[in-house]
């Protein structure tokens, strides 16, 4: 079985696939960007279910339901806050990566979308993260049964460079 790997430059809370990632804050409690955007669109479930997760931290991730999202799922992760890169902040980036789709195979989920982690408030700069971001997904999804990772771009610019990186 292969897996499928693509780029769309789309609105993550519109995808019908097992689970989208929400690139969220430590505390799961919604914020701004993706986390807002994703909190808004599934409901106040969601709120509810994360309340009870307890916080989430970088690097790590946690699912919950997708409550009115078309996605079942949410997988929560934490990226870095960039400070310059000599802070374990790739290494912690490539973490979110593998542990979101660890998460997925463990829960027998096929299909997921990631958002550009790490690029918007956290600073992360968006060439190195798409980077790492389709090097570590390439590496992590040998025998997980996942059939299907989209990168979901919010820019022109960040789907230009994941459609290079894929197409590599």
């Amino acid at each position: 079985m292969t897996t499928t790997l693509g780029a769309l430059r789309a609105d993550i809370t519109t995808l019908e696939v097992d689970a989208i990632v929400n690139a969220a804050n430590s505390s799961l409690l919604g914020g701004g960007g993706v986390d807002g955007a994703i909190h808004r669109a599934a409901g106040p479930e969601l709120l509810a279910e994360c309340r009870r997760l307890g916080g989430c931290p970088t690097g790590e991730a946690r699912i919950t339901g997708g409550y009115r999202l078309p996605a079942r799922h949410v997988i929560h992760t934490v990226g870095p806050v960039w400070r310059g890169g000599a802070h374990d902040e790739p290494e912690l980036l490539a973490a979110c990566y593998r542990n979101s789709l660890a998460l997925a195979a463990h829960h027998g989920l096929r299909s997921l979308a990631f958002p550009c982690i790490g690029t918007g408030i956290y600073g992360f700069p968006a060439e190195a993260a798409a980077g790492i971001a389709v090097t570590t997904v390439r590496e992590a999804l040998h025998g997980s049964g996942i059939h299907q990772v989209l990168f979901c771009c919010f820019s022109e610019a960040d789907l230009l460079v994941y459609r290079s990186l894929l197409d590599d």
